[in-house]
């Protein structure tokens, strides 16, 4: 079906339904509707989850499509990618005006998040034409080498297979059904099938009607792409143990990331998980800068805690200082930002209640002290800010205290020193992000805390916030268990697509069957890696 113009009503595109390839199809399970934050109230159309049959479906579709798609060339997916990012573009005002409904998240930023979304896809079109993905390396034979001739041995990457996308909560369209893991995989020579999230689906349904109307265009094999409704527990985990499923993208909760890699382990051929799932992100500040500018940095602090209701993966949760009238300073002027914050709406009521739960708890631990709550706002998803504090020994004796509270929470740890702000840093699990603020006298101690910074993080921060993820070339969006599954890898930025590649060796193939990256004579134009020798061979 092609994909409607900026200007259509949401209400004629959507029809409640997945897409298992080129069909839309309802589902025949339990019906379902996403709610509208702010008031609680169900969106139309309503959906039906799918079941097993369906899963089936669109992984046999995706295992038919995977010969002939990994077949095409750079170009052929590099402009495919370019197509999809013009059809979602197309679709802006009806993608935003949904989405807008679905999450509570203001139009402006959603409009941004589109622009994001179409930025990730033109990125990995580039980078299939730049080509240094497919990682061409060549050892030439050596005949004549003693006391063992050397064979002909060249090297390059290879798409692993279909590969299955789990929408998130948080961002309904750059993490979603045409986000960074789906963008990645396409650009890898991956079908993908997206499970859509409950909470955006008409979002999905819009986005997924985009990404079908592109491969209808290209003329790509159906099974490219599928779309499918269902319970995480459920239809997800079919999903992920179905036997042609060769990888795992996933943005959500630590208890449902842990459930899909628990899964994936079981099959009897295993396969990667890459998840995102759990992070504090934390803030260190040190003395000269807390000297230097107390209250720059706490209102700059509680305008990253509060962006986005602190539904950003990379929201600062946690502060270390050491103890002093400097951190005085900050604390009360961090307080009335706090006091003076009107709330937001959260995505959804369910997370709004598992956020009051979990700041009411850490709030009432005997060792944590309430500095200042915000307003409550209005609504069916309310989300208040906090901002408590404990002493670092307290700190340290309880695990539940370094836990993830997804919203706009804030815990200041109060360090005796240095020393122990570095202990503190070595006890908390992986984060996706680390930040440093400091002054000119403060390199020494930032020198000493470095190493264990890069141990424990993903990202590096000096002097800024970590909420806001640039999509580009260098940057890192993962970490350390449990911020990521596998901190090798990064879910945002260009090295994203070696998530679902695989190096393959080939020894002595007669020179018509070599693969056009490894070829003699270079006919890509690559930069390879001969003999060690990095140029264009």
């Amino acid at each position: 079906m092609p994909a409607p113009d900026s200007n259509t009503n949401p209400e004629d595109v959507l029809r409640g339904a997945m897409f298992l390839g080129a069909e839309r199809v309802t589902g025949g399970g339990a019906e379902i509707r996403s709610v509208n934050p702010g008031t609680g109230e169900p969106l139309d159309p309503a959906y039906r989850y799918g079941d097993a049959a369906d899963v089936d479906r669109a992984c046999r579709l995706a295992e038919q499509a995977f010969d002939a798609y990994r077949a095409t060339g750079p170009e052929t997916r590099a402009r495919f990618l370019e197509c999809v990012a013009d059809k979602l573009a197309a679709l802006t005002d009806t993608v935003v005006a949904r989405a807008h409904q679905e999450s509570g998240l203001p139009v402006a930023r959603l409009t941004g998040e589109v622009g994001r979304t179409t930025g990730q896809l033109r990125l990995f079109a580039a980078v299939l034409r730049e080509g240094s993905w497919q990682g061409a390396r060549i050892d030439p034979a050596l005949p004549d080498r003693a006391p063992q001739p050397r064979p002909d041995i060249r090297q390059r990457r290879i798409p692993l297979g279909p590969v299955a996308v789990f929408g998130a909560s948080n961002f309904p369209l750059a993490f979603s059904v045409l986000g960074g893991d789906t963008a990645s995989a396409l650009a890898a020579g991956c079908p993908v099938v997206v499970k859509a999230h409950d909470a955006h689906l008409g979002t999905s349904e819009l986005a997924a009607s985009a990404l079908r109307a592109a491969v209808e265009e290209c003329g790509l094999p159906e099974g490219v792409f599928s779309l499918v409704i269902g319970d995480g527990p459920t239809l997800g985990a079919r999903i992920v143990s179905d036997p042609r499923i060769r990888a795992v993208g996933f943005t959500g909760s630590r208890a449902a990331g842990l459930a899909l890699m628990r899964t994936a382990a079981e099959r009897p051929v295993p396969v990667p998980v890459y998840a995102e799932m759990s992070s504090v992100n934390p803030v260190v500040l040190l003395p000269g800068a807390l000297r230097e500018r107390a209250s720059d940095l706490a209102e700059g602090f509680v305008g990253s805690l509060t962006q986005g209701a602190g539904q950003f993966c990379t929201n600062p949760g946690l502060v270390l200082a050491v103890e002093g009238p400097e951190l005085e300073a900050f604390l009360t002027t961090a307080a009335e930002a706090v006091e003076r914050d009107a709330g937001a709406t959260m995505l959804t009521p369910g997370i709004a209640a598992a956020y009051r739960t979990e700041t009411e708890a850490v709030a009432g631990h005997e060792a944590v002290v309430t500095l200042a709550r915000g307003a409550v706002p209005q609504g069916a998803s309310p989300c208040r800010t906090a901002l408590m504090a404990v002493g670092a020994d307290d700190f340290t004796a309880d695990p539940a205290l370094q836990r993830e509270m997804f919203g706009a929470a804030g815990l200041v740890v109060r360090c005796r020193g240095l020393e122990q702000v570095a202990d503190v840093l070595r006890r908390l699990e992986g984060q996706l992000t680390a930040t440093v603020h400091t002054a000119d006298s403060d390199l020494d101690a930032a020198r000493e805390l470095l190493p264990v910074l890069e141990q424990g993080a993903g990202r590096v921060l000096f002097n800024g916030w970590p909420t806001g993820v640039e999509v580009g070339h260098a940057m890192v969006h993962g970490g350390p268990f449990p911020a990521t599954s596998d901190g090798r890898s990064t879910s945002v930025g260009s090295l994203a697509i070696e998530r679902y590649l695989r190096p393959v060796a080939y020894q002595n193939l007669p020179e018509q069957l070599l693969p056009r990256p490894v070829a003699d004579g270079n006919p890509e134009g690559l930069w390879r890696r001969v003999d060690g020798e990095l140029g264009r061979h």
